[in-house]
């Protein structure tokens, strides 16, 4: 029996240790949902001061209440730590490191490298490697599979190797980890097998492919997918404001169709890891073989100017009430780059609050995840939602929608409001003070 087949016989005894590279958004709750399934599991990061939070049994993310993770710690099943020599001690090793983009827009692989550098010290025959972090097609069989195979073992035979996309949806309550299904990759149906195993214990559908290429294009065909679709409710958007329509009434009324439509809603631009990157990946790695992805540039382009053309709004906003852009108190209403969540990460409210603050206006910002941003070495700190702060405001400016705000409060209080989010649609009064994206 190989060390592979030896391998198969203790994923369904779960008798592994699985590690898991990066605790963020994608792999503590991953790391909690394998320790949950009654898993050894070991996390690797290189942040001190998060690891020693897990270690105390106190989440540092939305999706993974603290109960949980202390329950799992409590159980010995689940510890943390930021020393990588203990990778020799994991049967499967699972890396969820960022990846994001470079200034110039190409792709940061990076992070994966130096968690494959960190794999490759320790790596010993019987050993499942399983990348999860985001890139575009190819990079695991012509990038980290050579590294892998540098020390002599081969993929396979000593060793196995998969792809399997995160596609988590943060703050998304419907959907838990282990309701969407797992897409599974192997460099060889083996690795495909013993990835597709190793999920089982976590999620309840596993949908394999041929090969790592495919899985790796499968994310990046989700999010691109979004990407487009978002970018034509934007154009919608920016066509129903010249035409004089309110594209949440078109929007709305479109989707009662119960086939052929599907509804994306506009906004103040993209935000988040997945939709603003993946296509970008997507369109580079096209650009390696000279072909154009028409569609990622345009819809990139359409989303990416909207962060403008809010600016531009709260501008056109201010001239009708004679008040200049300079100067005027306003407050941006969320931070984070979608709903009830404290992720900042390519949040368009950090563009539109840098628009305004070059163009002098007296900004603050109120998001009940986000306590502090730092913006071109000014710090902001989320201000409370006073009476008196609301009614002093020559401006409020919905960006992100948020639970825990009332927004009728908000209406009730301020003199005039930006809705780009349709945040207000059910305020009870005061909508002549409302206007929408």
């Amino acid at each position: 029996m190989t060390r592979l087949q030896e391998l198969s016989g203790k994923i369904d005894a779960r008798d592994v240790r699985v590690g898991v590279i990066g605790l963020g958004y994608v792999g503590l709750p991953l790391a909690v949902g394998f320790a949950k399934a009654g898993v050894q599991v070991i996390g690797f990061d290189l942040d001190g001061e998060k690891v020693r939070s897990i270690q105390d049994g106190v989440s540092h993310i939305e999706d993974v209440s603290s109960e949980d993770l202390a329950a799992v710690r409590a159980g010995g099943k689940l510890s943390a730590t930021i020393d990588f020599d203990q990778l020799i001690d994991c049967d499967i090793i699972n890396v969820c490191v960022p990846t994001p983009l470079t200034k110039t827009r190409d792709p940061d692989v990076s992070y994966i490298v130096r968690a494959v550098e960190d794999i490759c010290k320790s790596l010993r025959p019987g050993q499942l490697i399983i990348l999860g972090s985001t890139t575009y097609p190819g990079t695991t069989h012509d990038l980290y599979v050579p590294m892998l195979e540098a020390g002599g073992l081969k993929i396979g035979e000593d060793f196995a190797v998969a792809f399997a996309p995160e596609r988590i949806d943060p703050a998304n309550t419907e959907f838990a980890v282990h309701d969407v299904p797992k897409v599974v990759g192997g460099e060889t149906p083996l690795c495909t097998q013993l990835a597709a195993q190793i999920f089982r214990l976590v999620f309840d559908e596993i949908v394999p492919v041929t090969s790592t290429q495919s899985a790796e294009m499968v994310k990046l065909l989700e999010n691109t997918f979004r990407a487009i679709n978002i970018g034509l409710a934007n154009e919608v958007a920016l066509m129903c404001g010249r035409l004089g329509l309110d594209v949440w009434e078109v929007i709305d009324a479109a989707a009662t169709k119960p086939y052929g439509f599907m509804k994306f809603l506009p906004g103040p631009g993209l935000g988040g890891h997945c939709i603003p990157v993946d296509p970008a990946y997507l369109a580079w790695k096209m650009r390696s073989l000279n072909f154009q992805a028409r569609f990622i540039d345009l819809a990139t382009e359409i989303n990416g100017q909207m962060p403008s053309h809010v600016a531009d709004r709260i501008n056109d906003l201010l001239n009708e009430d004679r008040i200049a852009v300079n100067g005027a108190k306003i407050l941006i209403l969320g931070a984070a780059y979608k709903s009830n969540v404290s992720d900042l990460r390519e949040s368009p409210a950090l563009d539109v609050m840098r628009l305004l603050v070059q163009k002098g206006a007296d900004l603050c910002y109120s998001d009940p995840h986000v306590q502090e941003v730092e913006l071109d070495g000014h710090t902001f700190k989320s201000v409370e939602l006073t009476d008196d702060l609301l009614g002093e405001l020559d401006l409020a400016v919905i960006i992100t929608q948020h639970a825990a705000v009332d927004y009728d409060h908000v209406v009730a209080r301020c003199n005039r409001v930006f809705d780009t989010r349709n945040a207000t649609r059910d305020v009870a009064s005061g909508r002549e003070k409302i206007t929408k994206l």
